[in-house]
């Protein structure tokens, strides 16, 4: 079973304080294993999730895995490197993100978390969401309500509208669930238990808790 090691997070916290292209060049090796140590966890968890999610089937890391450059085109933050690894588990793999809800897996010092559900999801499958909502509210509620969903993700998170969404009366009986723009779901990881061998472990209870959720966003 593959597990974080220690010189994967000590490099990402090496480059946070070196965030610079000479740097990242002298130290391409450590990149490179800390690289592979994650993208193996990752496989390892794609393998695990396609027990119960067989649509996922055929699925590689190297399709989900976020690339470590940033895109600073239009970011007052010219780092050139993120200081985390990235990978967004997901039917087709991370460009099918803004069509799919998925599990998304974060490694960085102090930050590490496991998450998924639907980021900004574009107006026609937010508007899906919202009249799946309408239509059938007690099947959410039953999920964001189940013990297990407490457990590990407390509530939905995301950023929401200050007023009601069009075609919604603000006295909606469901309105606070409605006026989400992101229908998201976050579990925070301390240090201690990433690099520990029950971090896999921890995020397939972590992943299957959050099927039930992600099912619903995906049916539209």
């Amino acid at each position: 079973m593959e597990t974080i090691n220690k010189s994967t997070l000590d490099f990402l916290d090496a480059l946070k304080v070196n965030n610079n292209r000479d740097w990242f060049i002298n130290n391409k090796l450590s990149y490179l294993e800390a690289k592979k140590n994650f993208e193996s966890l990752v496989q390892e968890i794609i393998n695990k999730i396609i027990d119960f999610e067989p649509i996922m089937k055929g699925l590689e890391v190297k399709s989900c895995v976020y690339r470590i450059n940033r895109d600073i085109r239009f970011s007052n933050d010219k780092s050139p490197y993120k200081s985390h690894f990235g990978a967004f588990v997901v039917r087709g793999g991370k460009k099918n993100g803004d069509k799919f809800a998925g599990y998304y897996i974060h490694i960085e010092p102090g930050q590490s978390i496991i998450a998924g559900g639907a980021y900004m999801p574009p107006v026609p499958w937010l508007n899906a969401i919202r009249e799946k909502i309408d239509d059938e509210p007690d099947k959410l509620l039953k999920i964001i309500n189940n013990k297990d969903f407490i457990k590990y993700f407390g509530k939905i998170d995301g950023e929401k509208l200050k007023k009601a969404p069009k075609g919604y009366p603000a006295d909606h009986p469901h309105i606070d669930l409605l006026k989400f723009k992101s229908y998201l779901v976050v579990n925070e990881i301390p240090d201690e238990l990433v690099l520990s061998e029950r971090y896999f472990n921890h995020s397939m209870t972590v992943i299957r808790a959050m099927k039930p959720f992600n099912d619903f966003l995906n049916e539209y």
